[in-house]
């Protein structure tokens, strides 16, 4: 689904607030839920979105328009997967509700792509509990291809290096993994 539940948006918001990052690429923002928490809080952040389903670009205003201010300031209609590497050059990059809908190994690959590419942060948010969902709203990359174990992340992001943070909710587990 293109929204989120609110388990760990807060404890993601303290963290946020501490590393104050001057660049941001939200891969798969859905309605923008991290935008409209994160860029209050923080101003003068230069925020970066990859989008693979175009018509959320438009039904969640993703885009500029001339009535609103933006909620990206630039917007790549494409998966995130075949994305140049510099859109992943970024203090922090958003994996939130996204990784569940590709392979493992696929998800596996993007993280480490993000973290050669030079990414300071990356925030992962995914579901710890099983949650089959298929095609929704006429969106195929809706549907969740695997189910992630908590411990599983973890392994994946201290394979990486540098150090990670962590909450488990009852449905979501979400990550903070830091370069230093």
């Amino acid at each position: 689904m293109p929204t989120s539940i609110a388990e760990g948006k807060d404890w993601s918001l303290r963290i946020f607030e501490q590393q104050k990052p001057d660049t941001v690429c939200d891969v798969g923002p859905g309605e923008g839920t991290y935008a409209k928490l994160f860029r209050p809080v923080h101003h003068g952040v230069w925020w970066t979105a990859i989008e693979i389903y175009k018509p959320y670009i438009r039904r969640y205003g993703l885009k500029n328009t001339a009535k609103r201010k933006d909620m990206y300031d630039e917007i790549h209609n494409l998966d995130a997967r075949v994305a140049p590497e510099h859109l992943f050059h970024r203090d922090l990059v958003i994996f939130g509700d996204v990784l569940e809908h590709m392979a493992r190994g696929d998800a596996v690959d993007l993280l480490r792509k993000a973290e050669t590419a030079g990414a300071w942060n990356i925030l992962v948010s995914l579901p710890i509990v099983e949650a089959p969902q298929g095609e929704v709203d006429g969106n195929p990359h809706e549907e969740h291809l695997h189910h992630w174990d908590a411990s599983d992340m973890d392994d994946v992001l201290a394979e990486l290096g540098g150090q990670v943070q962590s909450m488990r909710g009852e449905t979501l587990g979400v990550w903070w993994w830091s370069r230093t």
